[in-house]
This record gives C-alpha cells, structure tokens and sequence, in this order.
C-alpha cells in the first residue's frame, strides 16, 4: 500500500531509492559503512560476539540457584536458542554482507525488523517475545560495542567513489533523527536522501543535508515507524513529502522530475566562470561554505572566490572524546588555504553546543547539556572562552596557516564587547607564544559572526575592533524570534521574512557599509534564491553558501539590477507583510523588468 508522509522541505530536489533505517535510539550504536575488502572481518566480530554471549548465558545458568524457579533457566534457553537462530544471526550476517553496514548496525537494523513482526502478531504471548528479542540483541551490541573502543567510526566510513554503484540500488536514509556528527560520517556514502522524523529547516542536520546536496525532509513526525526497511520510498525535497511504496505510475513522474533537475544543474554549471556581476555594473562576491578539508576541491569547481564560512566544529566532532590537537588542526586549514591557491578562506572558531555536541565533555559542559535551554547556554565563543587552552591551540593553528595564504577569522555568536576584547588578548597572547616558539604564522583579517540581536544594536562599538562581520541568518532569526531552530513543533513559527528579521539584517549591512567594514551573509538565506534580490537591494555584495547553490544565486544576480532594487527596500521594511509585497515592489523597481524573485 502506498502511503504519503508530510514534513518540511529542507533541501531540495527528488530521491528514489530502498529505505534504510537508522536504528532507533534504544541502543547506543555507531552507523557506518565499512570497505567491501573488511567484510570477512565484521562477520567475524559478529560470530566472535554471539560466542560470548552465549558463553555468558551458559554461565548464568550454571549460576542459577538449585531453589530458583525452573522459569528463569527456561527464559536463559530461550535466549540460547534465539542467539543461535538463524532468523537473527544470518539475518544480521546478511546485512553485513549485502549493505556493508558494519555488525552494530547490522543487529540494530535486523531488531527493527523482528520487532515489527512481533508487533504484527496476533497471539499476545508471541508478541511478548518480542522483549527476549531486543536483550539479546542488546547483548550482542554491548559486546561488539566493548570490542570497538579506541576505534573510531569515520575511519571505516566508505565513499561513493569506494563502491561500484552501478552495481547498488540507490538508498534513502530514515531515522528519528541524525546527529551532525552521524551526517558527517554519511557525507560520503551512497545515500540519495534522507527523511527525519523531527527537525526543522535550519537544524544543523538540514544544513548539511543541503551541504550534500541531496534531498531530503524533516519534521515527518512518524516516518521511521511508517517505512519498513527496504520499501521503495521517493522524497519530494521540493514539496517537503515521502512517498512510501509509490504505485508505478508515481514513480515514473518523480523519474522524469529527477531527469529535468539534473539538466537544470547542467545548465547552472554553465556559469561557473561567468562573472558575478549585476545588470548596473555592481560586482557581487559568491563564496562558499565548508565542513571539512575535503569540501575545497568543490568551492574551486563551482566557481566560488573563496571560503566565507569554513565550519571548523566539524573537525573536533565523532573523534570519541579525543580533540584534535594544534599540529591536526594547522595541518587541516593549511590544507584549505593551499587549495585555495591565494582565494580567501574564512575560519570559523569551533561553534559547538546545542545541536552540535562534542563527544568530550567537561564539568561545565554537562551541566550545558543538561541544561534546560542549550541554545541560551554554553556555546560557541562561550565555550571557547570558558576552555582558553583549547581556543589558544585553535587560534596558534589558524595563525599558522595563515602563512600559506590569505586567511580571516570568524568568531561566533558575539553579544558583549568584553567578548571580543577577551578574544583579541588571546589572539595576541597566541602570537606572542608562536614568535616564542620560532614558528611562523602570517597576518588575519578578524570578523565577528552577527546571530544575536543585542550584537546589531552595538554593532558600531564591535567593529571598532574588527575588520568584518558576517550574519548568520540562522541564529539571528532564532534569537530575534525566540524560536528553537530544531523543534519541528515550533518550526511554523520560524520565520526569515518576519519585519524585524529584516529590518536587523538590514540595519547590520548598512551600518558595516556606512564604516567602511566588509559583510557577508554566510547564513542559509544566502543560498536560497527567495531572498537573492532582497540582500541585493540592502547592499549586500558578499553572499556565503554551499558550492551547489552557487550556480542558481548567479543565476539571479545576473538578472537584477541592484539599483532599483535599492529604491524599492524602504517601502519593503515598513511593509506589516514583507513576503506579500515585497515581490512587486522589488521587480518594478525602477521600471527594470526583474525576474519574479520574491513572489
């Protein structure tokens, strides 16, 4: 039967493909793909793991007290016999096999699918048995789990390029939910999609979605309890819906869909070395955003002028508690600048703390983990400041690299003046400390990232003290408009069009121009061509995003003319619905025919 599940559209496009499920949440298991060559050794692992434990229920039943109920030696042989059933066992051997799903995954993703039957069943004492299920498979988990430590899940992660995938059916991720960390791991596998339950459009998690450039939809509520493994699912990244088990006549339309979106980008490709220039003659900067050393090569291929948000936090995420140390990190920028072969790179300070934790946690930050709002807590330049030792290794490491090339440094989430001086001492102190050392470092443009509405009203005070700022229309809506940016029960309320959202973004850009200082937005309305001539028409002239949505946001800025648009923004920013008229007033302009950008 084919069902339609409705969520949010958080990155665009069409994928077609057999569902994977994460496994939920019950257990603690790492999601990984591992090398076809390791194949014979996960098996093992897995076959070594079921010995011990059945090696340790054949122990508990010699411990079991002559006066103990006959029950409980009947539940251990229950458990022997499932241990040993080839229902479970060359299941998850299969999975291993088949998929390439290392052995925890393997168990977790073999559980879902006893439990559903169980679930299915109508005697009500088979479906109990369900409960034996899951110990034993919680068993087997806790083991391979304890085998695993001090290994480290991104060393076995497996790219596309890895795999023959002609060979492959395409693959369609679905979970509850999936951690940054889990999303940097899947970054380079086989997936074509993915649907979460919960999440709202500007979670960190969409955001890298985005940054893949595949579709995908979050906030589908009870998706992952709807899709059975291995359904043919399609995702409408578009209209925000999954489609579970389409009927033929469906699919072949999404098919279709799929084959003009892919000519689309071909086109788009055209303009890689079209400059990015405005009808009146304004020059407009497109730079890219970054997660990881290996995203350069793709911000020289779609044509980008340089990094404007290289996201350093993902360099210090899934390490298993281990924090890169300064020659890492130096080594890890470097290698961004010197791809860059003289184009700047903007490197963000590690911006870690609500939807981005890191596996270490201090005193301090377990209590920011469990604080009632981690959003308002210890994050980013916060968290920097409260570990001084850390940030000074990050801030030696960007001086560092800044010997090969022309790099700036972004500090997150900046509301107070004291923030920046206590980050200005400290990038002295780390100076200082290189010239020590003899080491050589090289000079830095330093910017403060603009996400808090109190930084805006004390925007003249902060850059006094730096070179640019960058807004991250993220944090800036989530704060100006008291909403969680991931909490799909919310997210309705997130609102990038909102008057005061952009009468802030408004206010900031022309305050950097009217000093003379640089701006950019490195945020996700940068890359969404709904606000392209908007930005253009409050003076922006340096759009950050990923590399994939750089072709479409030339695209519009080759067809507007910044002038008119310029003329049309007041009438705009006094509108109680900026959305609902702001798309006339800003393609009448100045009797310049536009495209219709806004509507």
């Amino acid at each position: 039967m084919s069902i339609q599940v409705f969520g949010l559209p958080v990155s665009r496009g069409v994928a077609i493909g057999r569902a994977v499920l994460l496994a939920s949440s019950r257990f603690d298991v790492t999601h990984h793909f591992i090398d076809p060559a390791d194949v014979g050794h996960e098996v093992a692992r897995l076959r070594q793991a079921r010995d011990e434990v059945s090696a340790e229920l054949m122990a508990l039943k010699r411990e079991v007290p002559e006066e103990a109920h006959a029950e409980l030696v009947a539940l251990l042989d229950v458990h022997l016999m499932m241990l040993h059933d080839p229902m479970l066992t060359d299941a998850i051997v299969n999975w291993i096999i088949q998929r390439h799903y290392n052995a925890e995954w393997a168990v977790a993703s073999q559980l879902e699918v006893l439990s559903r039957q169980f679930d299915d069943m109508g005697d009500e004492y088979l479906r109990e048995r369900k409960a034996d299920v899951e110990q034993v498979a919680e068993r087997l988990i806790k083991v391979l789990v304890r085998h695993r430590k001090g290994l480290t899940a991104p060393d076995a992660v497996v790219s596309s390029a890895g795999r023959d995938q002609s060979s492959e059916e395409p693959l369609v991720l679905v979970a509850n939910d999936i951690a940054p960390a889990d999303m940097l791991q899947f970054k380079r596998s086989l997936f074509t999609g993915f649907v979460t339950d919960v999440g709202g459009r500007t979670s960190h998690t969409a955001i890298v979605a985005r940054s893949m450039d595949i579709p995908a939809v979050v906030g589908a509520r009870e998706a992952s309890r709807l899709v059975r493994q291995d359904d043919w699912v399609v995702i409408d990244g578009d209209a925000g819906i999954l489609i579970v088990n389409p009927p033929p006549m469906v699919l072949e339309e999404y098919r279709f869909r799929q084959q003009q979106s892919e000519l689309e980008r071909a086109r788009l490709k055209r303009l890689r070395n079209t400059p990015s220039v405005t009808l009146d003659g304004q020059a407009v900067e497109l730079l890219a955003n970054i997660e990881l050393p290996s995203d350069a090569p793709a911000v020289l291929e779609a044509g980008a002028v340089g990094v404007g948000l290289f996201r350093s936090e993902f360099l210090f995420m899934n390490r298993g508690g281990h924090l890169p140390d300064e020659q890492e990190q130096y080594e890890a920028y470097r290698a961004v600048v010197t791809t860059l072969n003289g184009l700047p790179v903007t490197i963000r300070t590690v911006d870690v703390g609500a939807d981005k934790p890191l596996d270490r946690l201090s005193v301090q930050e377990l209590r920011h983990e469990h604080s009632l709002n981690p959003a308002l807590g210890l994050r980013a330049i916060r968290w920097s400041l409260s570990e001084p030792d850390m940030f000074l290794q990050q801030l030696r490491a960007i001086l560092r690299a800044a010997a090969h090339g022309r790099v700036r440094v972004l500090i997150p989430m900046v509301a107070h003046l004291q923030e920046a001086q206590q980050v200005l001492a400290l990038i002295e102190r780390a100076r200082s400390s290189l010239v020590a050392d003899g080491l050589a470092f090289g000079p830095v443009e330093l910017g403060v990232m603009i996400e808090i509405p109190a930084a805006v009203l004390i925007l003249p005070s902060l850059l006094r003290h730096f070179d640019f700022i960058s807004i991250g229309t993220n944090d800036l809506i989530q704060y100006a408009l008291a909403i969680d940016r991931a909490d799909e029960a919310v997210s309705h309320l997130y609102d990038p069009w909102h008057p005061a959202v952009l009468r802030l973004i408004a206010q900031a850009i022309e305050q950097a121009n009217a000093m003379g200082r640089g701006v950019s937005v490195c945020g996700e309305m940068a890359g969404d061509p709904a606000f392209t001539e908007l930005l253009l028409a409050m003076g922006l002239r340096s759009f950050s995003m990923h590399p994939a949505q750089i072709g479409a946001i030339k695209q519009r800025i080759l067809r507007a003319d910044a002038r008119a648009l310029g003329a049309a923004l007041p009438a705009v920013l006094e509108a109680d619905n900026p959305q609902e008229v702001g798309g006339a007033l800003l393609r009448s302009g100045a009797g310049r025919v536009l495209r219709a950008g806004l509507a």
